[in-house]
């Protein structure tokens, strides 16, 4: 039997605006917050990144991470759902969107006429290169959203250590296809 969270969402009618941001605090113990829209302080991107820090995780570690949770909790916000009501369903549809999703154009802040140097004047996409199969700039890139899985994982990983999460991971370790298992 087919339940409701088990019909995929139309991800391509799906708007994710881009509300709240990851901010640079100048603290050496906190170098980067994520806000909601509002400009209120996540608190559980919060805790989570000041694990990172104490176990000696970089600045540019955190900001990479920070980046990620920034594009989840967007999603999420789009769809209504809290990040601790979050399913399996939210998590494959987050990655399906990821595969699909253009990355926004925004113009560098040296170059706001989009001017720069070496700089692509076309529209970046997740568009598949025909000869080779593999994935062409923009969010949507494979390595991407294995990177992008493996930190929202690790994140809801921590959270469950804690308590302070949902009870199941919606991000659950990749299943192997039995051509896999032997590396």
């Amino acid at each position: 039997m087919i339940s409701d969270e088990d019909v995929p969402r139309n991800l391509t009618l799906l708007v994710v605006p881009l509300l709240g941001s990851l901010e640079a605090t100048g603290d050496l113990f906190v170098p980067y917050r994520l806000v909601d829209g509002g400009g209120v302080a996540v608190e559980p991107v919060a805790v989570f990144l000041a694990e990172l820090a104490a176990c000696g995780r970089p600045a540019t570690t955190q900001r990479s991470y920070g980046m990620d949770l920034l594009r989840w909790f967007r999603f999420l916000w789009a769809l209504g759902v809290g990040w601790d009501q979050a399913t399996r369903v939210e998590a494959r549809d987050f990655c399906r969107w990821l595969a699909v999703v253009a990355k926004p154009k925004r113009p560098h802040w040296r170059y706001p006429a989009g001017d720069a140097p070496g700089a692509r004047k076309e529209h970046v996409s997740a568009v598949v290169n025909e000869v080779t199969g593999n994935d062409r700039g923009g969010t949507g890139t494979r390595r991407r959203r294995r990177l992008t899985a493996s930190v929202l994982r690790g994140f809801y990983d921590f959270h469950l250590e804690a308590g302070t999460g949902p009870m199941v991971n919606p991000f659950p370790l990749p299943r192997l296809s039995p051509l896999e298992q032997d590396d």
